[in-house]
């Protein structure tokens, strides 16, 4: 049988990271929380639920999830975020696993719940993100945002039953200070790639298909207001983030 670290990253992760940890259930053989110098009580929270904390300044989320996979007891390693929670379902999915391992990493689906809703539509679900897996046959890859775990060449991939709960913004107006933050940092990325052209494209077309495409044809009018407001900030989050590019570019140093 595969032994299993469970391994978080945190920063000021107080209101999810015990929902999170109280919910391995007996799937994890260790569990490893990297934190990055949080302010409020997460690591003691930690530290009360069995968890060994690790602190490490955070450099980015490609480096901060590779440095903790790095830092696990055991090679298969399930990677969760603080505000994701496993279901019954996903916990045996994951048991069943560890007792044949078959392939070098696994999908979990992810069902998210919006300001008190969870959603089905919009392209929000089952939002499946590798996250089991052996460190030996993958890392994790990406820029400095959108992070994801890549398997070695030559290797397969499996999924798992059940869901992850993903809570994730209690608020509109959370979802909209973290799509501010985002956005600058996406356009951060989208330069450093060479990605400097912004034109109407961009600033018009590009965010009108994003809300036509997530509320019409990937029928989040059927989430409701919850739905609505996926669309219409995820539209927006288009807008700004080649807003901020064109003004990052237009302001560089010639």
């Amino acid at each position: 049988m595969a032994l299993l670290s469970v391994v978080v990253i945190t920063f000021n992760e107080a209101a999810n990271i015990a929902r999170c940890l109280q919910a391995l259930g007996d799937v994890a053989d260790e569990v490893l929380v990297v934190d990055s110098c949080s302010t409020d009580n997460t690591v003691d929270i930690c530290h009360q639920l069995g968890a060994r904390v690790i602190q490490h300044a955070f450099a980015g989320y490609v480096e901060q999830k590779n440095y903790a996979t790095s830092q696990a007891r055991y090679d298969h390693v399930l990677q969760l975020d603080a505000d994701e929670v496993l279901t019954d379902e996903l916990r045996a999915a994951i048991r069943e696993t560890k007792q044949s391992w078959q392939h070098a990493a696994y999908s979990l689906a992810r069902l998210t719940n919006y300001c008190g809703q969870w959603v089905r539509h919009g392209g929000w679900y089952p939002d499946r993100k590798l996250r089991l897996y052996d460190r030996r046959l993958g890392r994790w890859t990406g820029l400095l945002l959108h992070e994801k775990f890549e398997v070695s060449p030559g290797q397969t991939t499996g999924q798992l039953a059940g869901h992850a709960l993903h809570y994730s913004y209690p608020s509109v107006a959370q979802h909209v200070s973290q799509l501010n933050k985002f956005t600058s940092i996406t356009a951060q990325e989208l330069a450093l790639r060479g990605k400097t052209r912004v034109g109407l494209f961009h600033l018009l077309l590009k965010p009108l298909w994003k809300f036509v495409h997530g509320y019409v044809f990937r029928l989040g009018f059927l989430d409701g207001f919850a739905g609505l407001c996926i669309a219409g900030i995820s539209a927006w989050g288009v807008f700004l983030k080649f807003a901020k590019l064109k003004t990052r570019t237009e302001q560089a140093p010639a």
